[in-house]
């Protein structure tokens, strides 16, 4: 189930497909008796109430992922404030020290954008390495001088690099943050029950096998949306790092002035 969560269109196709199934196997269920009509009634208020029940947990679950997905927003948009804040707090810093620190807080930058925009697991994982020991290489290049000459000075570039690397765990927690699995697990098990109820509730048999894909897509449609935005990597809604790409764009150094003499 694991896997369908973190690829929503697999989700989609997996979750229409058993529902379909699940909505001709109730068709094939209904009894051909002629007590099956005065069941009708029941089987339509045990079916509105099923149907209502898993619109409840689906408005649940899309809030639940709105509120994720938010949280991922506002985390990039601290990340972004806390590297520029800590570039310019590198003017407190010796010159070498200060020129070391911008260089890894720009190359930082660039992996965490990475980090948003990068699909395969294995070059993820390639990058969170690199950005941990980019992390490990920022704060050596803060610790040295507030070491050697500690002042309230050096500490708030310290602190400020304490901002930058807690950030990002706060990012990569937001990131790990989703609808759990099991919770998946109950909404799937009531849909079920709404599409073989719909199948065995109905009162033409062919035209609800001619219609039993309806409520499936639908179902799964939301499914899809909820996963979609859920999942912080695959999927076509994402956090767009844009306050990372603009801070990257302005701590660009700026080119070289060309000498006209020369």
């Amino acid at each position: 189930m694991e896997f369908f969560t973190h690829h929503p269109i697999w989700l989609f196709l997996a979750a229409f497909l058993v529902l379909w199934l699940a909505c001709l196997a109730g068709t094939w269920l209904r009894p051909r008796d002629a007590d099956a009509e005065a069941k009708k009634d029941d089987l339509a208020i045990l079916l509105g109430a099923t149907l209502t029940l898993l619109a409840l947990i689906i408005g649940f679950s899309f809030s639940m992922a709105i509120g994720r997905y938010d949280q991922r927003k506002n985390y990039e948009e601290a990340e972004a404030n806390a590297i520029g804040t800590e570039y310019l707090r590198a003017d407190v810093l010796p010159a070498a020290n200060a020129e070391a620190a911008r260089r890894l807080l720009r190359l930082y930058t660039d992996e965490r954008i990475k980090f948003y925009v990068l699909e395969d697991e294995s070059v993820r994982a390639k990058n969170d390495a690199r950005t941990a020991q980019t992390q490990n290489d920022l704060w050596a290049a803060v610790r040295a001088p507030a070491n050697g000459e500690p002042t309230p000075i050096t500490a708030l570039a310290v602190a400020g690099m304490n901002d930058v690397i807690n950030s990002q765990g706060y990012s990569q927690a937001a990131a790990w943050n989703r609808i759990p699995v099991a919770a998946w697990g109950f909404m799937m098990a009531i849909a079920l029950c709404c599409t073989v109820l719909f199948g065995y509730g109905s009162r033409d048999v062919q035209a609800a096998r001619q219609l039993a894909f309806m409520l499936p897509l639908i179902i799964s449609i939301a499914f899809l949306l909820i996963a979609d935005i859920d999942a912080p990597i695959h999927g076509l809604i994402h956090v767009t790092p844009q306050n990372l790409r603009a801070l990257a764009q302005s701590l660009r150094p700026p080119p070289a002035a060309s000498n006209p003499g020369g």
